[in-house]
């Protein structure tokens, strides 16, 4: 068991703009293999498989975090912030709709 902390960050990105929202994310990834505590921070796009299903969201990041606050250090910094700002809630911006999960791989009584 540890504390790091897993995200899965999905995109739906608004019709026509699922290659400009990846390079946008992607853009995001080399400040944040900079930042104290980042494991893994990758971007993915979904693909057509035999053994998978498919959803709404095509693109995900895949995050490790060392602990719950490398990962809120991340989310304020001034690049994450005007990344959301810009591209999820202003009314032009090229995400429709975003879930942000984050997971422990340590059991509900871990002491």
């Amino acid at each position: 068991m540890t504390a790091k902390v897993y995200v899965i960050a999905q995109f739906k990105p608004k019709a026509g703009k699922e290659q400009a929202l990846f390079n946008t994310l992607k853009a995001l990834e080399p400040n944040s293999y900079r930042e104290e505590g980042c494991l893994q921070y990758t971007v993915t796009r979904q693909v057509a498989h035999p053994n998978a299903t498919r959803n709404e969201f095509p693109i995900v990041f895949n995050e490790i975090w060392t602990n719950g606050d490398t990962w809120a250090a991340h989310c304020n910094r001034k690049e994450i912030q005007d990344f959301f700002q810009k591209e999820v809630v202003d009314a032009d911006g090229l995400v429709e709709d975003v879930s942000v999960t984050a997971y422990t791989d340590e059991g509900e009584d871990f002491d």
